[in-house]
């Protein structure tokens, strides 16, 4: 996300884009230094998109949009997604979600914890707004970055201690 990059370039978080993997099947050369890709499909489910270490936690997350409705489909949500995430929940990372609803222009950040609740405890195959608005935080855009979900993790984190070191060397 633009989000991450920012976050990158100001040292604040390293936080990755994992790409989706893909089988290549069939593959054209137009010429010698140029392949084109003409087949592939995904050759395993991928855990979740993003993922990385924030003052000395990791941090996984996946992020998803609504585009008409007012509630998330737990159907957008894959199993083995869930699956990592309440792992990464269980063993001390920071873990969540992210979801855009453009139907209200409002973006939340849901923790695991609040999305297993939810699928322990409720028969809906959807999570209302409402879910996120009352255990969910709301992500304020901005400018650079435009969607700023680090400030929000802070406040999730306010137990995690900056990472610093003596043996640390700003001079690579």
């Amino acid at each position: 996300s633009a989000a991450s990059d920012v976050y990158k370039r100001q040292d604040i978080a390293i936080i990755h884009k994992k790409p989706t993997p893909i089988k290549v099947v069939k593959v054209s050369y137009n010429n010698l230094k140029q392949a084109v890709i003409k087949e592939a499909f995904y050759e395993m489910p991928s855990t979740t998109d993003y993922n990385g270490i924030y003052k000395g936690k990791y941090i996984d997350f996946d992020a998803k949009e609504v585009k008409t409705s007012k509630s998330f489909a737990l159907a957008n949500l894959h199993k083995h997604q869930i699956e990592h995430l309440n792992k990464v929940y269980k063993h001390g990372g920071i873990s969540f979600l992210i979801v855009k609803f453009y139907i209200s222009n409002v973006t939340y950040l849901l923790e695991t914890k609040y999305i297993i609740d939810f699928i322990n405890n409720e028969k809906r195959k959807s999570m209302p707004i409402s879910y996120f608005e009352e255990h969910g935080y709301k992500i304020k855009e901005g400018y650079i970055p435009r969607l700023d979900y680090i400030k929000v993790v802070d406040a999730l984190c306010s137990n995690c201690l900056l990472y610093t070191s003596d043996a640390a060397d700003d001079r690579i």
